[in-house]
């Protein structure tokens, strides 16, 4: 629709989240590095932030980086029993679950075993962790954390999830899990002078060769948005194409407001 009229080659705002548009701020880079280092050392990790604060853009380049050296195992979707996960997590090494807990158990070791007999250790990668629905699931989540050898586990786990998540955690019965967590990143809202370069680079990466929005209309997207990169998505997406309805080549925070407007958004962020 619109890619064409401001000269882009694909959409710079969309929901996906390809992690060719990933914006390194500096905290997203330090998550990452962090989150890298975690998998190296096969650590539990804990990765929070808010809804849309980048959380699953940064799991993707996570996966992007780590690639075949690795088998990965991802659930997006953790509402499972403590038996649902175990088979989730054995069908993701590549092997046919028993019905029986501790069949599983002994399968599942085997298998890790056998992968870093290959150097291929596994990354378990939760996403949306705060979903998981009872202590029961994360118990067994720290039990796999005690398949290790001497010296290192076999297993890294990455638990990705909103602040609950971390609230979650701290209360006093999740203590023995929580300290297995070797590192753990909290991630917060873009900076107004980040909100712009995210913006431009997001527009590069589209491979428009301009950027529509001038400075007070991206002032203005973060006044609306708080920094969160997914309301930016979202007002940046409505302006273009309210913009491109009318031909206007360039975007002012007339249209800014008025996109917030539509996605209700001025309460919340205004």
């Amino acid at each position: 629709m619109f890619e064409e009229f401001f000269g882009f080659a694909t959409k710079p705002f969309g929901k996906t989240p390809d992690p060719s548009f990933l914006y390194e701020s500096n905290q997203h880079k330090e998550a990452l590095a962090r989150l890298e280092y975690s998998v190296e050392e096969k650590e539990l990790a804990l990765l929070v932030g808010d809804i849309g604060s980048g959380k699953t853009m940064l799991s993707r380049a996570l996966l992007d980086r780590i690639g075949d050296s690795r088998p990965i195992i991802l659930l997006i979707n953790p509402r499972l029993t403590p038996t649902q996960l175990l088979r989730a997590i054995a069908r993701g090494l590549g092997v046919e679950p028993s019905r029986f807990r501790n069949d599983l158990l002994d399968q599942i070791h085997t298998r890790l075993y056998e992968l870093y007999e290959e150097k291929r250790e596994p990354v378990l990668m939760i996403d949306e962790a705060q979903l998981i629905p009872s202590k029961a699931t994360f118990d067994e989540i720290r039990l796999l954390t005690n398949f290790q050898l001497d010296d290192q586990n076999l297993l890294s786990v990455i638990l990705i999830g909103q602040p609950e998540l971390e609230k979650r955690l701290d209360r006093e019965h999740y203590a023995p899990l929580r300290q297995r967590i070797g590192m753990r990143y909290s991630l917060g809202p873009l900076s107004l002078e980040e909100t712009l370069r995210y913006i431009e680079h997001r527009i590069h990466v589209a491979g428009g060769a301009r950027n529509p929005f001038d400075r007070k209309s991206m002032e203005e997207i973060y006044a609306l948005s708080g920094g969160i990169p997914r309301l930016i998505n979202t007002l940046a997406t409505t302006a273009l194409l309210d913009a491109f309805g009318e031909d206007a080549e360039t975007i002012d925070p007339a249209r800014i407001v008025s996109a917030a407007k539509e996605h209700r958004m001025e309460a919340a962020h205004g």
